[in-house]
Formats: structure tokens, sequence, C-alpha cells
């Protein structure tokens, strides 16, 4: 049996070590955060990783959980037949990781989007603020009623990140644009709520907004979906969403959890993998605004050139976005 193949499991110790009894482990091993696999954003970019590393020779298991008490169990049981490292993707595993890691010192976890100091553990974590600063920029620019809007999952620190990272950008541009920020929750279950999303998204529109960056993971295609049929423009995030409505997607933040993942794993293959923090911005191409065929027809030239001036003023040192996450306090929202 193909560990790789299987997508879905099933909550419940002895069900849950039926599942995994009988496969071949001695690979990397990918465990998707809340959302599934083919979220077309956060956990989709991990899967692309680990696949970039498959296509390059490698092997890896993988799987998707049901529910936050499968957290612990899933990484212990990876762990306990001998795969390495074990990626996952999201802040919310870190419980679970501070409590299996120190059980398994031969194996190597690596965690994207948040710190876990353990000698076994590698972090990596983004500088979100700066490629939010890039796209709002563009919302700033595409803006026709001056009033511009962002959907965080819920109110966490590192959703606040995007959130003012963008506003700061628009508001590099027009000093008085109004950003609009409203949540679609108020915990982790509202990454998996697209339906919620699309009312938040469509309030916003109700109030002149005309372009919204949506920063709640699978539950954001609700977002692209009301700016798209308001006939409004979207801002994806995480993984390049520009395709997913061709001409209403204005363009995508993206991080490189792709990268992240595929590192990891080839890290470990090669012999590189180091623990500690490895933290990613403009400067390491991290992060990034989308710009693709599928936008193309939406972004003009002083648009992009205005996109390329910022990024290399944030490399240089000659602009610093503030990061919401140093002092829980944005100067622009």
């Amino acid at each position: 049996m193909k560990f790789s193949t299987l997508t879905k499991a099933v909550a419940g110790g002895v069900a849950f070590s039926a599942l995994m009894a009988g496969a071949a482990f001695a690979d990397a091993a990918l465990v998707y955060d809340g959302g599934g696999k083919f979220d077309k954003s956060f956990n989709e970019a991990a899967y692309n990783g680990a696949e970039m590393f498959k296509a390059a020779g490698g092997a890896y298991q993988d799987l998707e959980i049901s529910g936050d008490a499968m957290r612990e169990q899933a990484i212990r049981q990876f762990a306990s037949r001998g795969n390495n490292p074990i990626v996952m993707p999201g802040f919310s595993w870190e419980t679970a990781l501070k409590t299996v890691a120190p059980e398994f010192p031969d194996t190597k976890f690596t965690i994207i989007d948040t710190v876990v100091d353990l000698p076994n553990v590698q972090s990596v974590v983004f500088k979100e603020q700066e490629g939010s600063y890039l796209v709002g920029i563009l919302a700033a620019m595409k803006s026709e009623s001056g009033k511009i809007g962002v959907v965080p999952a819920f109110n966490f620190d590192l959703l606040e990140a995007f959130a003012c990272g963008y506003a700061q950008g628009a508001k590099s541009v027009k000093p008085d644009i109004q950003v609009l920020e409203t949540y679609v929750g108020t915990g982790f279950e509202a990454f998996n709520d697209p339906g919620k999303a699309t009312e938040v998204a469509k309030s916003q529109l109700d109030q002149g907004v005309d372009v919204v960056f949506q920063v709640a993971g699978g539950a954001g295609a609700g977002v692209l979906q009301a700016a798209a049929d308001a006939g409004k423009f979207g801002i994806g995030v995480d993984s390049n969403q520009n395709h997913l409505h061709p001409g209403s997607v204005l363009t995508s933040m993206v991080k490189r959890v792709d990268v992240a993942t595929y590192n990891a794993m080839k890290g470990v293959e090669d012999g590189t993998w180091k623990p500690g923090v490895i933290v990613l911005g403009l400067a390491e191409d991290g992060v990034g605004a989308a710009f693709d065929d599928n936008n193309a027809s939406l972004i003009t030239d002083d648009m992009k050139a205005a996109v390329e001036k910022a990024t290399a003023d944030i490399i240089s040192g000659a602009v610093t976005v503030h990061d919401f996450r140093t002092d829980k306090a944005c100067p622009s929202l």
C-alpha cells in the first residue's frame, strides 16, 4: 500500500494505526493543516513542494488530518516508523510538535509559520508584511472607490501581519485610502468556511470596497468568488491564485511554502538540513506579488514599476515595513 495515495485518515487510534501499518516508511512525511491538501492555497503550496522533491527523485508520504485531536497521533506515528523529516505546514502544529519532538530526538521536524525552539526542529517563517505591502500598493493603485478590504480568517497575530503590511503598502500610495478589515470567524475553523468568507467579503463590497485581499487560506476562495461575482477585484494568498478567476484576481501574495517544504525534504536527503529558525522575506524571494498571463491585463506598467521600486527599497532598507507581531499594533489600520 503506497501511503502517498492516502488523503484522508479517519479519527481514532486503532483505525489510524491500522491505516499506517504496512506502508513503507523510510521517506519524508508531510502532514497537512486544516483546509486539506487541495485548498488552492497554503496546504497545496506544501504539496507542490513535496511533489518537486518527488520529481527530483525523492519519496514522501502525506496525510490529511480530520481534526485537531489527530495532530499528536499523526506525527508520533510517522516518527515511530522512521519518516524523516516530518514537515508540518501551519502554526496550528506548534503544541503537538512541542510534545512529540522531544520523544524522537533523532527525527528531524520542520514546522512552517511558527517557531518551536527544540534541537531537532527547523522553523521556517516568512516576512508576510513585506509581500503584503506590495499587493497593498497594487490594490491602492487599482481602486477607484478609495476603499479596499482585507479578510483574515480570524484575529491572530500572523494574519494581522498580512493585513497590516497590506494597509501600509496601500497608504504609501494613497495616504487617505480606507482599509476595511473583517474576520471570517473567531478561530482555526474559520479557515474551512468559504461560505462565511463569501458573506464577509460581500459586506465589504456593499460598503464600497472594490479590491479585497483574502487572508483566510481555503476559506478565501469565497472571498475571491464574491469579488468576481460583484465585478470587483480579489487578491489571493499563499499560492498563486490568479488563475481562479482570470481578469478578477488582481494578484496574489505568494508565500514560498513550496520551497520551504522542498528544502526541508531535500536537506535531509543531502545532509544540509539544520535546526533553528529560517526567515524568508523579499530579499530571499520568500514572498512576493504574483504576475502572470491571468492578471496581465489588470496590471499597468506604472503598477509594476511601483512594485519593483518598493521591492528594491525594502531589500535595501530604505523602506521598513512594520511587523504587527513585534508590538501587536499597526500604524496604518
